[in-house]
């Protein structure tokens, strides 16, 4: 499947992330978390004291900063102009601030030119709230996973507490439920399938599930298009 173009995207815990590394790893793709380059923004952002409303600031800032990923042994690296950032931008108040700011028209524009520029390539997993309606449209295969607002509360509690990062169940819960009304009632590019994805509901499903679902969806509809 050369030069094809994967989309996942979905909500906040629905776990396209995890599966979208997962399934690049396993067919040779390439990896790109849309979601940890507004992260990386939010971040610089708060460091540099830009204020999150000042959009012409953000989108200077979206304009020069390198966003590099590295994948090693268990993970993906983020690096932000060579700093290691993986870690910093995955906390729950860069999320929320990673959130408004992919608002900001300029600031999309932006990082989704860059985003074209590595899906160019092709041969690539993209995930994010956008991928299969904004920034390509026209991928080979789109999926939009999904679950209820408990499950994924779950796993993003789990996952802190995993990294020792302390918060509160309920207000993960509230940050969650703000994320998705902010996320899909946006005026620019707001988090919804595309009409053409296939939308998979992760609630009662494993990682393994997924990864095979998604997996089987590609490899069938690749072996129907063979002669």
């Amino acid at each position: 499947m050369t030069n094809t173009i994967i989309t996942i995207d979905g909500p906040v815990g629905s776990g396209k992330s995890t599966i979208g590394r997962l399934l690049a790893k396993k067919h040779g793709y390439v990896y790109l978390d849309t979601g940890a380059m507004y992260r990386v923004i939010a971040l610089e952002s708060r460091e540099r004291g830009i204020d999150a409303g000042d959009e012409h600031a953000l989108a200077a800032l979206s304009g020069t900063i390198d966003i590099l990923f590295k994948q090693s042994t268990d993970r993906q690296l983020v690096f932000s102009s060579g700093r290691d950032v993986t870690d910093p931008i995955r906390t729950p108040e860069i999320g929320m601030l990673a959130s408004r700011i992919s608002a900001l028209e300029s600031v999309r524009h932006a990082l989704v030119a860059l985003q074209r520029q590595i899906g160019s390539l092709g041969s690539i997993v993209v995930d994010g709230r956008d991928a299969g309606t904004v920034i390509f449209p026209h991928a080979r295969f789109k999926f939009y996973l999904d679950a209820t607002v408990e499950i994924r509360a779950q796993r993003r509690y789990k996952e802190y507490i995993e990294k020792k990062i302390n918060i509160d169940y309920n207000d993960l819960f509230l940050d969650i439920v703000k994320r998705d009304h902010d996320d899909s009632s946006r005026s620019i590019a707001p988090l919804k399938p595309a009409s053409d994805a296939v939308i998979i509901d992760t609630t009662s499903m494993t990682l393994e599930d997924v990864l095979e679902t998604i997996s089987k969806r590609i490899g069938f509809a690749e072996q129907a298009s063979l002669p």
